[in-house]
């Protein structure tokens, strides 16, 4: 199968507003403070548009098979570099899993943030989301820090 990794265009948003629901589905049984029901994480038009991001697909005469994106994004004050390339939207279809359709969009994601004189990327993933972080490890990414959370509704603080 050959396999072509292209910048998105608005033509292509009705597939990737199904892929945003297959990250939603995905990610749900990791974070019980998703809401239920239809919601959104992306605004795919604007990442697609924007100057600072860009979306890619990767494409096979099956039609699109996967998705991501590099945001560029101006980072906190303290740290060496002004900016971060930020990585989201990361999804292959069930069906294309296992072929290093992730690891070609990501790569295709490296360069576009390399090209733009921006070296340091961050993406978030769960921290029981196994097969992501294999993923993610697997093209060089390391773990740096964990978000924490406590829900103190239910909690008696005396």
């Amino acid at each position: 199968m050959s396999i072509t990794i292209r910048k998105a265009t608005l033509n292509d948003l009705p597939i990737l507003l199904e892929f945003e629901q297959g990250v939603i589905t995905a990610e749900r049984p990791f974070d019980p403070t998703i809401k239920n029901g239809d919601i959104n994480y992306y605004d795919i038009g604007e990442l697609i548009t924007s100057p600072n991001s860009e979306v890619f697909v990767a494409e096979s005469t099956q039609g699109i098979l996967a998705s991501g994106y590099a945001k560029i994004k101006t980072d906190r004050h303290y740290l060496k570099h002004a900016y971060q390339g930020y990585l989201g939207f990361m999804f292959v279809s069930e069906t294309h899993r296992g072929l290093g359709l992730n690891k070609m969009i990501i790569d295709t994601l490296l360069k576009w943030c390399k090209a733009r004189n921006i070296f340091e990327i961050r993406l978030d993933v769960y921290d029981d989301n196994t097969p992501a972080i294999k993923a993610y490890e697997k093209v060089g990414f390391k773990k740096h820090m964990i978000n924490m959370r406590l829900d103190i509704e239910n909690l008696d603080l005396k």
